[in-house]
């Protein structure tokens, strides 16, 4: 498998945009969420940009945006993109599978625990191009799970 953190283009553009509309804000720190830059947890004193973000997979009906942090500055990105992020595998997650024309195909709430092989059944599914992996409690998108 393969983890998808935010691409640069986006991230960058979101950085551009804070505090200049609604949809960008600026803040000085928000120790414990989610990074979408790096896919670790923010740490206190670390300024951050909150911003809606529209996943690429999920298309028509199935396009959804949501709030995202990342840091206010680039970083350097996730550890790895081989392994579920180490700082976002210890709650239930929610794992919505899209085919490549963006539609639904499955999808399911994983215990931690089981999110490694639940994330390897659904991309055993051919017609799965994508897993949109979201927080289980307020369904806001961490991340993005494609084949290797």
């Amino acid at each position: 498998m393969r983890i998808h953190a935010l691409p640069d283009d986006v991230l960058d553009r979101a950085r551009g945009l804070a505090g200049a509309d609604e949809h960008h804000e600026w803040h000085a720190e928000s120790p414990g969420a989610p990074l979408r830059c790096c896919l670790r947890k923010a740490g206190p004193g670390e300024p951050l940009v909150l911003f809606r973000h529209t996943p690429a997979w999920g298309a028509g009906p199935y396009e959804e945006s949501g709030p995202v942090f990342a840091h206010a500055e680039p970083c350097a990105g996730p550890a790895t993109t081989a392994a579920f992020p180490e700082a976002l595998r210890h709650a239930p997650r929610t794992l919505r599978a899209y085919t490549a024309g963006g539609r639904i195909h499955g999808g399911e709430v994983a215990d931690p625990e089981r999110l490694a092989d639940r994330v390897t059944t659904l991309l055993d599914d051919p017609d799965v191009a994508a897993i949109q992996v979201r927080s289980a409690s307020h369904g806001c998108f961490l991340f993005a799970i494609t084949r290797d």
